[in-house]
């Protein structure tokens, strides 16, 4: 007579490093937190094999915007130090910035999470993130993928990917065209590194990461902690901008800093000059640099330096952007002919 062995078979999928009843898990734990961001034009949503949505009727002649983007190498930073929630409203702030710079407000978002293996409760800290940051921006989360994938992603790593897409009309659409020589750059400030550059600032900051961010400041914030200062959103210091019908162009200053980015808003014949020292540079920037010995040339083009959004506004309308703005501009340049960012030195 056989052996009667009351433990359930051993799943040959979760030995091959897939776990479909941890996956089972993470879909009920962020089930509320999904459906808290469902606005009335949401159809279908979580367990659907496709998210549905119904167009809101209040745009005329719509355009629909999207765009896809991640959180970069900051996920590693974010898991070392336990603190991954952030990263899934960086990611939505990310996006989010992406779509508005074109004029549009935000729809619905999807979401990617993966890792080589599925940790519930971290998936529901990046998920809940996410939840968060959409349920604050009106943008409801219809759909994702959680991917456990072994031998793909190294041990305890996860990657963070989203995709949005949002309105405009096509007579509100913001595209540059209408940028002239002269116009006036103005800056709102970044907070940190936002979601770029992660790559080289892990590099030089490793082993540092507990130390003071400003030396002469033993109490305050730590290296670690200032580098993982929030992506934030740009939708409400600009939402009432771009409703007065005062942005000529806005810049998202993300990889590739102001150089990289600044151009992309720009007309080909038009290029732009910087004054320098025209905005607060976050401490971080500079502890980076002398930590890892950077040139400044590199420093502009790797990192926002403490300007995260630019504003293009025509030189008679500064003073309304201001007046319409919640937040404080900083004047850091203007448009001139010619191609590419070239950096005026101040005073």
């Amino acid at each position: 007579m056989e052996d009667f062995d009351p433990r359930p078979p051993r799943s040959a999928y979760a030995a091959a490093g897939v776990d479909l009843a941890a996956s089972d898990v993470a879909m009920e734990r962020i089930r509320a937190d999904v459906e808290s961001t469902y606005t009335p034009h949401v159809l279908r949503g979580l367990g659907s094999f496709g998210g549905l949505f119904s167009l809101p009727g209040d745009v005329r002649d719509p355009v629909l915007v999207a765009s896809t983007d991640g959180v970069g190498t900051k996920t590693r930073l974010a898991v070392a130090l336990g603190r991954v929630r952030g990263l899934g409203s960086d990611l939505v702030h990310h996006c989010v910035n992406d779509i508005l710079v074109q004029g549009a407000r935000p729809l619905f978002f999807l979401d990617y999470v993966a890792s080589a293996r599925l940790d519930v409760g971290v998936i529901a800290e990046v998920v809940g993130g996410i939840a968060d940051a959409c349920r604050a921006e009106g943008v409801a989360l219809i759909g994702g993928e959680t991917a456990e994938m072994p031998g793909v992603y190294a041990p305890g790593e996860i990657d963070v990917v989203g995709t949005i897409v949002g309105i405009v009309g096509r007579d509100a659409v913001i595209d540059g065209t209408g940028v002239q020589g002269g116009d006036v750059l103005l800056g709102l400030e970044s907070g940190g590194l936002q979601t770029n550059g992660f790559s080289l600032a892990r590099s030089i900051a490793s082993g540092h990461e507990g130390e003071p961010v400003d030396p002469s400041d033993p109490s305050g914030p730590t290296l670690g902690e200032a580098l993982l200062a929030p992506h934030r959103s740009f939708s409400a210091p600009l939402r009432p901008l771009l409703e007065a019908g005062l942005v000529r162009a806005l810049a998202h200053v993300t990889g590739g800093g102001i150089p990289g980015n600044l151009p992309r808003a720009l007309p080909g014949e038009l290029g732009a000059e910087i004054e320098e020292g025209s905005w607060p540079r976050p401490v971080v920037f500079d502890r980076l640099q002398a930590l890892g010995e950077i040139a400044e040339d590199e420093m502009r083009s790797v990192f926002n330096l403490g300007i995260g959004m630019i504003v293009v506004a025509r030189p008679g309308d500064v003073e309304r952007v201001r007046a319409t703005c919640p937040e404080p501009l900083h004047t850091i340049g203007r448009v001139v002919p010619g191609e590419g960012v070239r950096y005026l030195r101040g005073g």
